[in-house]
């Protein structure tokens, strides 16, 4: 698996249709958190505040992967219920519409959440 250096170089790996996935997640974190930061931590983008992980996201064959920590799945547990999900993690399939307004919603959430430990 080769290093990626940054959060572009990983999305313009992807064909042209994820990429405006990926794109748009991107951007929802971004209008939420404008001073978000943005790395590459576990192989795959990772946006950061206050120095602490905020939400990841990848992509694969059949899903785009939102890791929106322990957290992030246990507030919306009963939203995320039609989704495989683990501890961390929820897999949104690419056979199905993306559910931007609920990635949205865990967004706030984490922000929210980061900013009252802080």
């Amino acid at each position: 698996m080769e290093k990626m250096e940054s959060v572009d170089a990983f999305i313009t790996k992807y064909p042209k249709d994820i990429q405006v996935i990926l794109q748009k997640i991107r951007a929802i974190v971004r209008e939420v958190v404008p001073d978000v930061q943005e790395v590459i931590a576990y192989g795959i983008p990772t946006f950061k505040l206050n120095g602490k992980n905020l939400v990841h996201f990848s992509a694969f064959d059949s899903h785009i992967g939102f890791y929106p920590t322990p957290s992030g799945i246990e507030a919306f547990k009963e939203e995320l219920a039609i989704y495989k999900s683990a501890k961390g993690s929820v897999q949104f399939p690419l056979n199905k519409t993306i559910p931007y307004a609920l990635i949205k919603k865990m967004i706030i959430f984490r922000t929210e959440e980061l900013t009252r430990k802080k």
